[in-house]
């Protein structure tokens, strides 16, 4: 693999690592993105194709280890990229070309960042005096014109003259196996598929979801460049349909055919039937060299807004992760129902559901692209009603948000899993981790202060934070014993605890993390409860049924949650000491990757619930939060005293005890180091910039890349290298550059300004309002303040590292 700035280019073939690349190489537009499978490949052990829409899901019903389970899917939809090749006549031997053709002599792909592009270039040896084919293929899927995609394919023939042979089509015999753990399981989602042609260049293929009932069409145009027309024949299958054309071509000369799809499904607005709109989406498009153009467009305009200029190798991988978020989370999905697929639209692992990596994205998402947050958070208000039903169906009140949400906010968190070491289903906990409400509580919070949108927090915003906080206040359980109240039952962000050695029901008492966030969702619903205006606020309480002495209780809750603690640090959770201690020397000279330490100890016939062993930052995600002042405030609150001594010490001892079994984990460990130890902190950032480049969690990224991670990565540069906040109308700076991330440019959005550029340099940070701005800036950075006004370059100097760390590690 080579890569430079803006593009990825791997080299030659290699069948093993192709999946990886398809995942990688995934086209996306934020409504629909297509894997970067070869159009002339079907699925197999090599290649998964997929296409997905955001949104798009199905349940079915499958027998696990001799119980009936539903999984709902985001689904895969009908493959759009067929389209295959052959020397026809004398010159052939009626073989399709493809790279698993022994014929290959040389392959090539490079996916193009700034344009948007995935283009690949292949040659095949066609005959034994030397002939070869050339074939360059270049695809896009449409950051314009959501609904688009297309490709164009290019034959030159080198050393010999004849015909081509094409056939270019849509499979809709297709199901969900992108993920080896989950092919045991019902997997065929679409039903009902009939397939068709305008009776020219348009094929067309329309479908159902099983259970969900989400009508699909994908029409494509098929248009050999060029006259004379080429010929054609058509075949309809009861799964498939495709079309034949028949194309000469000359020694040197280059010949192009090109295919362009419409993808649309009943969820679509402002259709009138999904059938009608894909057809006349493919016939109606563009030829591709203006789609092309448009395309590229579009994500000039988009870099244009998501600046981040990183020198070196860090800067290359920044640019790819943003390539990513953008085509899960681009302006599109301001229009759509959607939240944050933790694998973005480029792969079936975890199902395609929305988790909590919202709490990572949209720190990034609210300083480039506020109406996509807007958006996301639209989501988890819809489902509201949802939350409310799980919390009474829990015997509390408010809301409990799902660990794992899909279409309609229920839980859809398996009861089982697969461990695919031992071979075994394992009973499946996470659905405690009640902490995914806080969560969404935060990401209101977070978002609110960054955009101003007052009129979202005292509406929508308003309704959320107070939900959760009153399912924290029910679930808090007072202990005459401790004079503190106490929340059992739940799992914490570290995954690998789910109960009490030889207990009989899983859940954990007084996770720190648990117990400190929802104090702090209490007391913003407090905040937000008094800033109502009168009306507002009765309105709201006469709606929510909220009883007069309420908000006393979240007060006197917010003030008295338990936070356990052992050996001078903060206890992961109340009885941690208890545990035994892992021998990681020993587990790290018999397994080359211990990353996922659960799965190797259940193998072996033992827990990872006995050790004092985690999966990712667990207490260390409050410092990921929170800044030491509001973490040290929090504490106060809560009546615990958390100077910086006791802190570092919190953090040593969980970093020796921590396995980094999720790629979030890096990014958390960066974030939490880099003011206080520069190479440790990098160490961990390397790790989340590689982490899917590399496929360092061994395996997963070819299921689907991690999203979260990767913005988290643009956030740890955003935020976590120059301490940038927004309070009181000023923008806030307190820069930790560490060595090997010392330079780099952002282009962010705060208070109201739009395009401000920040150039970080050593010593310095100039800050650049553009001429269009309304109003100058306020800056504050180490005490001072400047006042940048619309066109004006500010440079401030950086004071030395001991002075200016603001924040403990």
């Amino acid at each position: 693999m080579t890569v430079d700035l803006w593009r990825w280019t791997y080299e030659g073939y290699d069948p093993s690592t192709e999946r990886l690349r398809e995942a990688l190489c995934t086209l996306g537009n934020g409504y629909l993105g297509t894997r970067g499978a070869c159009s002339e490949t079907p699925a197999g052990p090599g290649h998964y194709p997929g296409t997905y829409v955001a949104g798009c899901y199905d349940r079915l019903t499958s027998s696990v280890a001799g119980r009936s389970t539903d999984n709902e899917e985001m689904v895969n939809l009908p493959n759009w990229l067929p389209l295959r090749f052959r020397v026809a006549g004398d010159g052939g031997d009626g073989t399709w070309l493809s790279p698993d053709s022994p014929r290959l002599t040389a392959h090539r792909q490079t996916l193009d960042l700034r344009a948007g592009t995935l283009r690949r270039w292949s040659e095949y040896a066609v005959d034994t005096a030397g002939g070869r084919l050339a074939v360059e293929q270049t695809r896009l899927v449409h950051m314009h014109h959501p609904h688009l995609a297309a490709q164009r394919t290019a034959f030159t023939p080198v050393g010999w003259s004849g015909t081509i042979e094409v056939e270019s089509g849509i499979d809709g015999d297709v199901r969900n196996a992108g993920v080896a753990r989950y092919r045991d399981l019902a997997g065929r989602h679409l039903t009902d598929v009939c397939a068709g042609t305008d009776g020219g260049e348009v094929v067309w293929l329309q479908c159902r979801t099983v259970d969900s009932d989400v009508r699909v069409a994908v029409a494509a145009r098929t248009r050999a460049a060029g006259p004379p027309e080429a010929p054609r024949t058509t075949e309809v299958g009861g799964s498939a349909v495709a079309q034949r054309l028949r194309i000469p071509v000359r020694d040197g000369a280059t010949a192009h055919v090109d295919k362009t799809a419409a993808i649309h499904t009943s969820r679509d607005t402002a259709i009138g039937s999904a059938g009608h709109a894909a057809r006349a989406g493919a016939r109606d498009a563009e030829e591709f060299p203006r789609l092309l153009a448009s395309h590229r467009r579009a994500w000039d305009a988009l870099w244009q807004r998501a600046r981040v200029d990183v020198p070196g190798e860090a800067g290359h991988i920044l640019h790819l992760h943003l390539f990513h978020v953008l085509q899960t989370l681009s302006p599109h999905t301001a229009d759509l129902d959607v939240g944050v697929p933790a694998r973005g639209l480029h792969g079936e692992a975890y199902r395609g559901h929305v988790f909590w990596d919202e709490l990572f994205v949209l720190p990034w998402m609210n300083l480039h692209f506020p109406e996509v947050s807007r958006s996301l958070l639209a989501y988890r208000h819809r489902r509201l009603p949802a939350a409310r039903r799980a919390a009474r169906a829990a015997g509390a009140a408010g809301a409990m948000y799902p660990w794992q949400s899909g279409s309609d906010g229920r839980e859809e968190t398996p009861r089982l899993h697969l461990n695919p070491r031992s071979g075994r289903w394992l009973a499946d906990h996470s659905r405690l981790q009640h902490h995914v409400g806080s969560a969404v509580a935060y990401n209101v919070w977070q978002y609110a202060s960054s955009t101003a949108d007052t009129d979202f927090l005292l509406g929508d915003g308003a309704e959320m934070l107070l939900e959760v906080a009153r399912f924290w206040a029910d679930r808090a359980e007072w202990d005459g014993s401790l004079e503190r109240y106490r929340i059992h039952g739940v799992v914490g962000p570290d995954e690998y605890h789910d109960s009490y050695p030889g207990a009989s029901t899983p859940g954990l008492s007084d996770n720190a993390y648990t117990n400190v966030t929802a104090a702090w969702v209490l007391s913003r619903a407090l905040d937000v409860h008094r800033a109502l205006p009168p009306g507002r606020r009765d309105e709201l309480s006469g709606r929510l049924g909220l009883r007069p002495d309420e908000p006393e209780r979240w007060e006197h809750v917010a003030h008295t949650l338990h936070v356990p603690f052992h050996d001078g640090v903060i206890s992961q959770f109340a009885g941690y000491e208890a545990l035994a201690e892992l021998d990681w020397a020993a587990y790290r000279r018999r397994y080359p990757d211990i990353r996922r330490l659960d799965r190797l100890l259940e193998a072996e016939g033992d827990s990872v619930n006995r050790y004092r062993a985690s999966k990712q930052a667990d207490v260390l995600m409050l410092g990921y939060l929170f800044s030491p002042r509001e973490l040290h405030g929090l504490m106060a609150q809560l009546g615990v005293v958390l100077d910086d001594a006791v802190w570092r010490s919190t953090v040593d001892y969980y970093l020796r005890r921590t396995s980094h079994g999720s790629t979030l984990s890096s990014v958390v460990h960066a974030w939490v180091l880099a003011r206080s130890r520069p190479e440790q902190a990098w160490h961990h950032a390397w790790e989340a910039l590689t982490g899917d480049v590399a496929d360092l969690q061994g395996g997963t990224t070819p299921e689907g890349v991690h999203l979260g991670a990767m913005a988290g990565t643009l956030d740890f540069v955003q935020r976590g290298l120059t301490g940038l906040e927004q309070h009181d109308g000023a923008l806030w700076l307190d820069p930790a550059p560490l060595p090997e991330l010392a330079r780099f440019r952002l282009g962010v959005r705060v208070l109201g300004h739009r395009d401000v550029e920040l150039r970080f340099r050593r010593g310095a940070v100039l800050v650049e309002v553009p001429r269009a701005s309304r109003g100058a800036l306020r800056v504050r950075l180490a005490g001072r303040e400047v006042l940048v006004r619309p066109g004006q370059v500010a440079r401030l100097r950086l004071p030395p590292p001991a002075a200016g760390a603001r924040r403990a590690g």
